[in-house]
């Protein structure tokens, strides 16, 4: 199938509603942020079972200070750009993402569950109470208790935040189609979720640079850039 009927393929299955998205790093390494599982990604010089862990806190946080935190002037990419367009038309019913950066919300998605936590709020990880993103970056204790500020990102080790994943659950039970873009489907338990939409009779469309343990079930697999995809998708919309 050449790009071109592939986006027809695509704009078909868009038009007709019912659609979840379901995005990883991929995604964002189009607004310049690096992915994690790629050769080249954050995890290939560096454990993450180790470093992204609760046990591992400190060493962590100066990791995720110098590698992980999004720039302000790093920018939701036209992926993200499309993905809210096709919510507000009414093709898209809601967003479930591994990533953290918040790239989503910045391009006027509305309905986003983060799986993995955020950047934002910065929290005390001994007291709870929310500090500030620059006090963090600076090294900054909590101005309460003393305690270290991190990210409200989920390490390994903790638990995922309830209500995404009900949502997450909802979203994938009752779409008609299910779009993975930029997720390599090999952390679990969010890579359950493409499994379940299809399991309940909806499309499932992957548009991933590298292969995915998913390919094979899908409907549509797409190994391009997924700017590039949708925006040829538009034209057919």
């Amino acid at each position: 199938m050449s790009f071109e009927e592939e986006a027809k393929g695509l704009a078909r299955l868009v038009k007709a509603g019912g659609v979840t998205i379901f995005s990883g790093a991929g995604l964002s390494t189009e607004s310049g942020l690096q992915d994690f599982r790629s050769r080249d990604g954050i995890w290939a010089h560096a454990d993450p079972t180790r470093l992204a862990s609760i046990e591992a806190l400190e060493e962590f946080l100066e990791f995720y200070k110098a590698r992980l935190y999004v720039p302000e002037e790093i920018q939701p990419n036209i992926g993200h750009e499309i993905v809210a367009k096709w919510e507000k038309e009414g093709y898209v019913e809601g967003v479930i993402t591994q990533n953290v950066d918040r790239l989503h919300q910045k391009a006027c998605s509305v309905n986003v569950w983060e799986l993995h936590g955020s950047l934002e709020p910065v929290r005390c990880h001994r007291c709870g109470r929310e500090g500030t993103t620059a006090d963090f970056l600076a090294g900054k204790p909590c101005s309460y208790c003393g305690g270290r500020l991190r990210p409200s990102v989920v390490l390994f080790g903790e638990m995922l935040p309830q209500r995404p994943l009900e949502a997450a659950d909802e979203l994938s039970d009752g779409c008609k189609t299910f779009i993975v873009l930029g997720s390599s489907l090999v952390v679990s338990p969010a890579n359950y979720f493409p499994r379940q939409a299809k399991s309940r009779g909806a499309n499932l469309v992957i548009v991933n640079r590298d292969p995915t343990p998913l390919d094979g079930i899908a409907d549509l697999v797409v190994h391009e850039g997924i700017g590039a995809f949708l925006s040829e998708t538009e034209k057919y919309m």
